[in-house]
């Protein structure tokens, strides 16, 4: 089978692996998001007891504080580097409940179908070769009622402005060519990627970055990035 991964993509997040945990390295955007994307998943789907995926896991940043919503979570990535920086700070934090493994969410797919209540897929779809694939496969991984959360950037003039030249080249937010855009998906596009898998969208959320207060908020515009909660039919 071939692996759904850009060796590109996978090599510049390694590289990067030993800033994961640095809130003040090119990482700092995920750790200012993650308590608004552990929050609003949280309200729609209480995380206490739940068997959880997280997908495209990276150092573990969404896995870490998903476990310590007492869930017992899976953080699967490709990237080796990363992944062994989300084991160490587990330990060195004494996080428990969180494992990591190395593995492409079709291959757990098939061995796992309908394991997880919970399937994260944040940050990851504009990453790779094929995320209609990463959506059939998040879909088969969870259980009927179950819930699928994704998140990625929209592909119009605002995000190329916002999230490429304002955020990379303007705020240097993130390292230059960490995005391409061709790689950006519009919601239509993702929305037809959660139907033909067999998932329901519930609702949806836009996350916008003020320059000024250098704050994250969630809300209705869905211009740059935004936020899918899906449901799996019973």
């Amino acid at each position: 089978m071939m692996i759904n991964a850009d060796p590109q993509e996978l090599a510049k997040f390694g590289d990067l692996a030993h800033r994961w945990w640095d809130t003040e390295s090119e990482f700092k955007p995920l750790h200012q998001i993650n308590p608004l994307r552990l929050d609003w998943i949280c309200s729609l789907s209480p995380l206490s007891g739940k068997q959880v995926l997280d997908v495209g896991c990276g150092g573990g940043i969404l896995s870490d504080s998903m476990a310590r919503r007492n869930a017992q979570v899976l953080g699967i990535d490709l990237a080796s580097k990363a992944l062994k920086v989300a084991q160490l700070h587990a330990m060195e934090a004494g996080t428990e409940g969180v494992e990591y493994r190395e593995i492409a969410v079709e291959a757990l797919a098939a061995e796992r179908p309908a394991s997880f209540d919970v399937v994260t897929c944040m940050e990851m779809l504009e990453h790779v070769p094929d995320p209609a694939s990463v959506v059939r496969a998040c879909a088969d991984l969870v259980r009927p009622g179950g819930w699928v959360f994704l998140s990625t950037l929209n592909r119009n003039v605002k995000s190329f402005l916002f999230a490429i030249v304002g955020a990379e080249y303007v705020l240097k937010m993130l390292p230059a060519g960490t995005h391409e855009y061709a790689r950006f998906l519009r919601p239509s596009e993702l929305a037809q990627f959660c139907r033909e898998a067999g998932l329901e969208l519930q609702c949806s959320r836009g996350l916008t970055y003020n320059p000024f207060t250098q704050r994250y908020s969630l809300g209705s515009d869905t211009g740059v990035n935004y936020l899918f909660a899906c449901r799996k039919p019973l």
